[in-house]
């Protein structure tokens, strides 16, 4: 889907992201965006992490 966007269209884009938000404001806004894709990285690596470190219980200490 992003494959065919050309230079006009993407100068379309930032004009209107310009437009909606304003030049001051972009900096906060791609920080908010950078600081949301870290943690949804960091959630899917634990959450990664966690899924394959699932075993079954001990055989030979079973609980009481």
């Amino acid at each position: 889907m992003l494959g065919n966007l050309n230079g006009p269209t993407l100068l379309v884009i930032i004009f209107l992201v310009l437009l909606l938000f304003g030049a001051p404001r972009l900096p906060s806004l791609a920080r908010s965006i950078g600081q949301s894709m870290r943690i949804l990285k960091k959630e899917m690596t634990v959450d990664a992490d966690t899924s394959g470190s699932v075993s079954a219980p001990d055989e030979e200490n079973p609980r009481p």
